[in-house]
């Protein structure tokens, strides 16, 4: 016999506002404006470290955007019956966008650099400085507000990794590594005539930043591909299963549908079959399974 655990509204509490929903808009609001006065001012001032930092503000700000839109639209159809898991995977297609975004608004940052190495700039240091400090004080704002929630490093709570509000702290954190930039090449160039530092640092936050975009893509991606969740999840369902019953499981399948929630679907072999439900109770809760697919197949002796 078979069952499929399909609930009939599918929602699994997706229609919930997640946590970091809110911090996401406020932190938004935050970095949309500090990015308007730092572009103006590395426009102003000539500092392409500046200027660098305002741009990548300006694809973290568009990437943030993004992720509130993905809160909203998760939450407002997690009751559409068009999708089988309910909504949780917008969450990291989500990330995976933004992802993209940061990798290139850091090519834009590598091809202006190269740029203000071969027709430089004069840079006034004073005022772009303080526009830096700004920048800086108001990234290390936002990542107090996003870290909350962002950070699960316990493999067992691997599928409590709210990818949504990973790429917002990725990209708050990323903004805060090209200020501090900024503002070492800034005072380099103040104190020490080091002019080719401006440009230089952008280049090098451009790279960091690619590396942490190349992350983002894989682990969101991963998810998006119904990755197998870790072997020790599925050795704890497995010997829960077949240590309580008596039975064994072959097929065993578990993917996360959403952040916090998984799927699992297997075939259970036994001579005394129990009832899917029986099956499904001998879960441990903190899987997090809010789906099963449950096939049963009796073993004759």
């Amino acid at each position: 016999m078979q069952d499929s655990d399909w609930q009939c509204d599918r929602i699994f509490g997706q229609d919930q506002i997640r946590p970091g929903e809110r911090r996401t808009i406020l932190v938004l609001l935050l970095t949309g404006l500090t990015m308007v006065v730092e572009i103006l001012a590395g426009l102003r001032f000539g500092s392409m470290a500046l200027l660098a930092d305002g741009l990548h503000m300006g694809s973290h700000a568009v990437a943030m955007a993004v992720s509130v839109f993905a809160y909203y639209y998760a939450r407002h159809h997690a009751g559409d019956q068009r999708f089988s898991f309910g909504t949780g995977k917008v969450n990291s297609l989500a990330a995976f966008a933004s992802a993209v975004l940061l990798a290139a608004f850091a090519a834009i940052m590598i091809f202006e650099s190269i740029n203000r190495f071969i027709h430089p700039v004069a840079i006034q240091f004073n005022y772009a400085l303080v526009v830096a400090f700004l920048g800086l004080i108001v990234n290390g704002l936002s990542m107090l507000l996003l870290d909350h929630d962002d950070h699960d490093h316990d493999e067992d709570e691997h599928d409590h990794h709210d990818h949504n509000l990973r790429s917002a702290y990725l990209h708050v954190l990323a903004d805060a590594v090209t200020s501090l930039f900024a503002i070492v090449a800034l005072l380099s160039g103040k104190y020490f005539g080091a002019y080719w530092l401006d440009p230089c640092m952008g280049i090098v936050g451009a790279i960091l930043i690619i590396r942490w975009s190349i992350g983002l893509l894989q682990e969101s991606s991963l998810v998006l591909l119904d990755k197998q969740l870790p072997a020790t999840q599925l050795t704890k369902l497995r010997e829960a299963i077949e240590l309580t019953n008596q039975d064994r499981i072959s097929d065993l399948h578990m993917w996360r549908i959403g952040p916090g929630i998984n799927a699992a679907e297997f075939v259970i072999h036994s001579a005394r079959p129990k009832t899917p439900d029986h099956y499904r109770n001998s879960i441990p809760r903190d899987l997090h399974i809010v789906h099963t697919a449950i096939e049963i197949h009796l073993d004759k002796t």
